[in-house]
């Protein structure tokens, strides 16, 4: 599959019940597919990492990026997505 439909979610904050529900609701009505998902809580502390495919989604990255941001100062989490390219070329060393 190639980088540029492929998106890295990043998500943290306070856990609280509904977070990856909430998520991937959205991701789902927007028509972005899970590819992979990782989650896990640290001392009351929520952290979850996914890659999405959003070749066939129906909002524009932009859109995503921002409704994902809103859901997260909604529900009490950091929410960020970056196009996979921009992700690996940050992380290098």
């Amino acid at each position: 599959m190639e980088s540029k439909n492929r998106t890295i979610i990043s998500v943290v904050g306070k856990d609280a019940v509904g977070i990856i529900a909430k998520v991937c609701t959205y991701l789902s009505d927007h028509k972005a597919n899970v590819l992979d998902i990782s989650q896990t809580i640290l001392d009351g502390f929520f952290t979850m990492m996914m890659i999405v495919d959003t070749s066939a989604a129906d909002q524009s990255f932009g859109d995503i990026q921002k409704g994902l941001s809103d859901i997260g100062s909604d529900i009490g989490v950091d929410i960020r997505c970056q196009k996979e390219e921009i992700f690996e070329m940050m992380h290098r060393i």
